[in-house]
């Protein structure tokens, strides 16, 4: 996949949350649900990004930090 291609994806994965994180504050009867979906919606966007920079051969910060700290 591309890297154009993931930051969409990612984008719009973040902007689902934002919207659900914004009907939360509306809904407060909802909110609980609602906040869980918005968490669900930025795992999705993380995993993402660590399927495509797992795949990459650049090191990412993380790497660099889980290298520095062994």
């Amino acid at each position: 996949m591309s890297r154009e291609a993931v930051l969409e994806n990612v984008r719009r994965f973040r902007t689902i949350a934002s919207l659900y994180r914004q009907t939360a504050a509306f809904r407060p009867g909802q909110s609980w649900s609602l906040l869980g979906q918005a968490k669900d919606w930025e795992y999705r966007a993380l995993a993402e990004l660590e399927s495509y920079f797992n795949g990459s051969a650049q090191p990412t910060s993380a790497r660099l930090e889980i290298a520095i700290a062994a």
